[in-house]
């Protein structure tokens, strides 16, 4: 079986395909023929490194990949599931060694399937799975009440387009960020002020909100730096980990990292997801497609940055 990993880590050019024994599904499992595989900073960050204790137990073939689509062609004995061979659908995996969706076939949970929206092509599915399931954990954990306003840093990429869309879904009031040049973007996506991206972004916020937001997802990782847009006893969602400093805790704000981990068997959730986009309060963005022994390019263009929607890889 063909998949498209690294023997060691570096930059873009260590990727190369690899032929690896084929997997089958046991109990609990399906396993996908994949179509296509979106590709995250997640993945660019593994592959530099980032990520080495993850691989510490297997063999040096790491194979990234958090989000899969394609088609059910094994499923695992007495497993419970609506799923029968043939059915499209997407998946998200949580890479271990060559464990990844950057492969010809995977082998998940049948908890981490749902069926594709309708409508929607393998490369659009595949963008929505980790991004999604991460936006919808962000909101969960913050617990907002209708009406409350959320800022949303990062607000032009994945994860912020759909904290954006499922906010405003909910009632939500949102101040976004956007470079000049994404804008129109992200007011298509639904937020109701925007605010110019970068340093100072947080004293830009507090200028439309002078109270401070009641809740902040910080999709641009700047940390520290935009605890200050936030209302004494507010709260924040960060995605690399970062559980708040001194003088934002002071205020009573709460933080709450949130790993995608924490979702990757709920099913309710990415089926709820997938139906949204169905409906269109979801937007599934395909920045460009590009074959799967062409990885090499695709990290190269998100490393370089200004990507909008996902890069998908096609198998």
């Amino acid at each position: 079986m063909r998949v498209i990993g690294v023997s060691e880590f570096g930059g873009p050019e260590v990727l190369r395909e690899f032929d690896i024994d084929e997997p089958h599904a046991g109990p609990g499992e399906v396993r996908i023929r994949v179509r296509a595989a979106a590709v995250s900073p997640t993945d660019t960050a593994g592959r530099s490194g980032a990520y080495t204790r993850l691989y510490a137990d297997s063999p040096p073939r790491y194979v990234p990949g958090m989000d899969a689509a394609g088609d059910v062609d094994e499923i695992g004995p007495g497993t419970a599931t609506d799923l029968a061979v043939g059915d499209a659908v997407m998946a998200i995996l949580v890479p271990r060694g060559a464990h990844g969706a950057y492969s010809e076939q995977v082998v998940v949970p049948a908890e981490s399937v749902a069926r594709i929206p309708a409508g929607a092509d393998y490369a659009a599915a595949s963008t929505l799975p980790m991004n999604g399931l991460t936006a919808r954990l962000a909101l969960d954990r913050m617990a907002l009440e209708p009406g409350a306003t959320l800022a949303v840093t990062g607000a032009a990429g994945a994860f912020g387009g759909y904290i954006i869309q499922l906010a405003k879904a909910e009632g939500l009031r949102v101040i976004a960020d956007a470079a000049p040049e994404d804008e129109r973007l992200v007011r298509e996506l639904g937020a109701d002020a925007v605010v110019p991206r970068g340093d100072g972004v947080a004293d830009r916020i507090r200028e439309i909100e002078p109270a401070g937001v009641d809740a902040l997802a910080d999709g641009a990782v700047q940390n520290e730096l935009v605890g200050p847009a936030v209302r004494d006893g507010g709260r924040i969602t960060t995605v690399r980990g970062f559980r708040g400093d001194d003088a934002t805790r002071g205020r009573g704000v709460v933080f709450h990292p949130v790993l995608v981990v924490d979702y990757h068997r709920e099913h309710d959730k990415l089926d709820a997801l997938g139906k949204q986009a169905e409906e269109g309060v979801l937007s599934l963005r395909v920045a460009r497609t590009l074959p799967a022994d062409r990885a090499a390019e695709a990290h190269r263009l998100l490393e370089a940055g200004g990507v909008r929607g996902r890069l998908v890889l096609e198998f």
